[in-house]
């Protein structure tokens, strides 16, 4: 199963990073949430196992 994460930048402009792995529905979802939440610059990245992104500075 591939396992997927997000990247955003906050309505007070920082950056921000998954803390958890999604599926593709659960992130989906979550990215819309965010966007609706004001969010801006939302990416979904590809995640392995133990690893997640870093929020981009």
């Amino acid at each position: 199963m591939q396992n997927y994460a997000l990247t955003w930048t906050d309505p007070t402009g920082t950056p921000q990073a998954s803390a958890v792995a999604y599926d593709k529905p659960s992130v989906d979802r979550r990215k819309a949430a965010l966007e609706a939440a004001g969010c801006s610059d939302v990416e979904i990245v590809p995640a392995k196992p133990g690893q997640l992104p870093e929020p981009r500075g």
